[in-house]
């Protein structure tokens, strides 16, 4: 009798764990739910192109290869294929592997995204994209960026007597202020948006920077580099379009004269 009371009970607990675990889990995909209910209310959703089957890397991409479905939309606007994008897919290889129910990306197509003109595409009218030679600490230790603004500054050493080099000779000046980079080596800021969605990021340094300048300011750069100049960047707040009107050419006379009243005029900024 003892034992069959005990086998009652141990079922009742049961059955009441099991209610109550139920209850719990229910609880917990109701309020998973709201949180995704939420968010896309926040952030929209879109309609996607996504692999509808497993497709090795250089597979060229068939209709049937493809399926849609519905994501949020945060993050994947004119990253992700939709299907008005179907023509520009099909017939496509792509660079790598992906599984079922992956999302199309322009990233992952050999050639990219058609309406993308390369560089080129970012040359305003009338201006021109110049490389200059420029790594390390030149470029503020290598953390200039595309889309970033900077000023160029170099030094350089004249010609003296007879055409020989004469190293107590040499200036520095601003050349160029605010100028807008373009690409640092290999990457342009689209290259910098296909990696933060997967896209292999082959570059670890550079010693080449892009500039966009006028014909007039190109010549000046070319020149530069000609006369074996050292050219540096010192880098800008984007948001910082001042322009310094008188700035001088600096030699070893003018740190002379002028170091001590520069040390002082700095100081006293410090405590304002």
């Amino acid at each position: 009798m003892k034992q069959k009371i005990v086998l009652v009970i141990s079922v009742v607990v049961g059955l009441v764990a099991a209610i109550l675990t139920r209850a719990y889990l229910s609880a917990k995909e109701t309020e998973v739910a709201l949180m995704k209910q939420k968010f896309l209310q926040r952030h929209g959703t879109m309609e996607v192109l996504c692999y509808g089957k497993n497709v090795p890397s250089g597979t060229v991409i068939q209709k049937s290869d493809l399926g849609i479905k519905k994501v949020p939309a945060t993050g994947l606007r004119g990253q992700a294929l939709t299907e008005e994008n179907l023509s520009d897919v099909v017939g496509r290889r792509i660079l790598i592997g992906h599984g079922v129910g992956e999302i199309v990306f322009w990233a992952d197509l050999e050639g990219g995204d058609p309406r993308d003109g390369g560089l080129s595409a970012d040359v305003k009218k009338g201006k021109r994209a110049i490389s200059i030679n420029c790594s390390g600490a030149a470029t503020v230790s290598g953390m200039v960026r595309p889309n970033d603004h900077v000023d160029v500054v170099g030094s350089f050493s004249f010609p003296g007597a007879g055409g020989r080099s004469d190293r107590g000779d040499v200036t520095t000046l601003t050349i160029l202020q605010n100028v807008l980079v373009l690409a640092t080596g290999k990457e342009t800021a689209k290259a910098k948006v296909r990696q933060a969605f997967g896209a292999p990021n082959g570059q670890s340094g550079y010693s080449t920077v892009t500039l966009l300048v006028t014909p007039r300011e190109a010549e000046m750069l070319v020149f530069t580099e000609q006369m074996r100049g050292n050219l540096v960047l010192t880098l800008r707040n984007r948001s910082d379009t001042s322009y310094e009107k008188d700035l001088p050419e600096v030699d070893y006379e003018k740190i002379k004269g002028e170091i001590r009243d520069l040390n002082a005029k700095r100081q006293t900024e410090m405590t304002r």
